[in-house]
C-alpha cells in the first residue's frame, strides 16, 4: 500500500502540474500584484483545510504578508464534529468575518476539497465584495458529484475568480482494499501543500523579475536569520498579529 499510494499521489501531482499550469499562473500573478501593492494574503479554510493556511504562514523561504483566517470553532481541536456542523451552517460566515480586513489589493486563497459547504462559499464571496482578488483550492470532481449545502445553491468553484482543481477523486481517498467498503488514504492535503508553494514559489520569481525585493522570511534556526526577519516583522508585524 505505501508504493500505491506514492503511485496515485505522484499521478495526481502530475495531473496538476499537466492541467492547472493557467490557473497557477494566475494564483501567482495575483499574489505579486498584491505584493507590490503591499497587500496581504489571506488564505481559510474550515477543518483539515485549515492546515493548508498555516502549511505557508510564517515560514522559513515563504512569504512574509501570508494571513490566515483563524476561526477556533471552525478547526478539530475544539470539536471535530461541532466544526462539521459549522462548516454546514448558513450564514455563520458573518459571526467571524467582521474581525478580517480584507482589502482591494489583497489576494484571498478559500480551500475547500468538496466545496460544497456554505462557509468557505461565503468567505469567498466576502472577499470579493470587499473587492479582492479570490482563488478557490478545490476539487471540482468531487464538487461537481454532490448537492451544494449553500442556501442558494452554491459552491466554491461557481463564486471564485480563480479556480485551483486539486484533482481529488471524490470523497478524498485514492485507495481501496477488497475486505473494505470504505476507500482510505487523502492526498487533498498532500496536493495542496504543492500546489500552494508552487504558487508562492512562482509569486516571488515574477516579483523579482520586476525588479522588487519579495519579502521573504529566512530561517530563525539558522545564524542571522531573525537579524534578517527583522526588518520585514517591523513593517508587517501589526497587521498580521505577529
Amino acid at each position: 500500500m505505501i508504493e500505491k499510494y506514492f503511485s496515485q499521489i505522484r499521478q495526481q501531482l502530475n495531473a496538476v502540474e499537466e492541467k492547472e499550469s493557467g490557473p497557477m499562473e494566475a494564483c501567482a500573478e495575483a499574489i505579486a500584484k498584491t505584493l507590490e501593492q503591499d497587500g496581504l494574503v489571506h488564505l481559510f479554510g474550515c477543518g483539515h483545510s485549515h492546515l493548508l493556511s498555516l502549511e505557508v504562514y510564517y515560514r522559513a523561504g515563504g512569504l512574509v504578508p501570508i494571513h490566515p483566517i483563524l476561526h477556533e470553532p471552525l478547526m478539530l481541536h475544539e470539536g471535530a464534529v461541532r466544526s462539521s456542523e459549522l462548516e454546514r451552517t448558513n450564514d455563520y460566515a458573518q459571526t467571524f468575518l467582521a474581525d478580517e480586513h480584507i482589502q482591494p489589493e489583497d489576494t484571498v486563497i478559500v480551500i475547500s476539497t468538496s466545496g460544497r459547504n456554505p462557509v468557505p462559499v461565503d468567505v469567498a464571496l466576502h472577499a470579493k465584495k470587499a473587492g479582492a482578488k479570490v482563488a478557490g483550492l478545490t476539487s471540482v470532481a468531487y464538487s461537481s458529484a454532490q448537492p451544494s449545502r449553500h442556501k442558494d445553491g452554491l459552491k466554491l468553484m461557481h463564486v471564485v475568480d480563480i479556480v485551483l482543481d486539486n484533482h481529488a477523486p471524490s470523497g478524498d481517498a485514492l485507495l481501496t482494499h477488497p475486505a473494505l467498503t470504505a476507500p482510505f488514504a487523502s492526498s487533498s492535503t498532500a496536493i495542496g501543500t504543492a500546489m500552494l508553494q508552487a504558487i508562492i514559489a512562482r509569486a516571488i520569481e515574477i516579483t523579482t523579475d520586476r525588479g522588487n525585493m519579495p519579502p521573504i522570511f529566512a530561517s530563525g534556526n539558522a545564524d542571522g536569520g531573525d537579524d534578517q526577519n527583522e526588518q520585514w516583522l517591523e513593517k508587517y508585524r501589526d497587521r498580521l498579529g505577529l
